[in-house]
């Protein structure tokens, strides 16, 4: 009898610990939804400020720019980095989202390098930051891929963002440029810091060299080369794909919205490229 009850009590204090863990696992996800939710809503509240034009406003249906950054878990005292940002698109929403909190480093175009693309935008990109007192404390860095640059001091960075800028370096000098840029991410990001990668999809089944010039990647290169770097893929979101984008456009992703190249009116209605979404880690050491 004794046997018995001892096998009894095992066995409930087993399912008791399962169903324990099993409400841990729960509450988790229930919370991690919760942040999600709470993330969205902040970054919703961004969008319709009055220093955004209507013309990037416009684009926001393309972009998904709240889901993005909730599913890349950007809080709002993270200190974030953003990669290339151009003409600020995305930085219009993260300068104000992070100014009480956290930290935004834009990392843009080397200073004085004699490339008249980057000498305009980096000049045009200093001018907005000049121009609204919600930028600043915006910290302008430099990036490229010639070599290592400081984009945030090392092993800062909870979160690290790059959109549609992966397919330029790869263009550019293949797998070498990709790998010259993920080793400066990871050494800014912290451990357990954040790697979120938007950029345009180029459909498995194609050969990626003979679509070189097209704009488009495919997203297991993405991975390979982030995970030879040291990162681990936690998260893979459909949120940005677009099946309305075949990935096959005579002037590449620069066919459809917003340059539409060549003018093709069916274009139109396709509206921007489809994009993968991924969401690395650094892990801890």
């Amino acid at each position: 009898m004794e046997t018995k009850h001892v096998k009894i009590t095992l066995s409930i204090i087993s399912l008791f610990a399962v169903l324990t863990c099993t409400g841990c696992s729960l509450t988790h996800a229930e919370n991690s939804n919760s942040e999600k939710e709470k993330i969205k809503a902040a970054i919703s509240a961004q969008l319709n400020a009055s220093h955004r034009s209507i013309k990037n406003q416009a684009r926001d249906k393309y972009r998904h720019p709240a889901e993005t950054l909730a599913f890349l878990g950007v809080k709002p005292n993270s200190h974030v980095v953003e990669i290339w940002p151009g003409a600020g698109w995305y930085s219009e929403i993260l300068a104000p989202y992070l100014k009480e909190q956290g930290q935004f480093y834009a990392a843009h175009f080397p200073a004085n390098s004699g490339v008249k693309y980057f000498d305009k935008h980096l000049a045009n990109f200093k001018q907005k930051l000049a121009s609204n007192p919600i930028y600043s404390k915006t910290q302008l860095t430099e990036f490229h891929i010639d070599k290592a640059y400081a984009i945030a001091p090392a092993g800062s960075a909870d979160v690290v963002l790059t959109f549609r800028n992966l397919h330029n370096w790869y263009m550019n000098n293949q797998e070498a440029g990709m790998r010259q840029a993920f080793d400066s991410f990871y050494k800014a990001l912290k451990p357990g810091g954040i790697l979120g990668i938007v950029d345009h999809q180029l459909p498995e089944d194609r050969d990626q060299e003979q679509w070189l010039k097209s704009g488009y990647l495919k997203k297991s290169l993405a991975i390979e080369i982030a995970e030879q770097a040291g990162f681990k893929l936690v998260g893979d979101s459909n949120i940005n794909l677009n099946p309305l984008d075949d990935a096959d456009h005579a002037n590449g992703v620069w066919s459809l919205l917003p340059v539409h190249r060549g003018k093709d009116p069916k274009l139109l209605n396709v509206g921007e490229s489809t994009r993968f979404t991924l969401k690395f880690i650094k892990p801890n050491q």
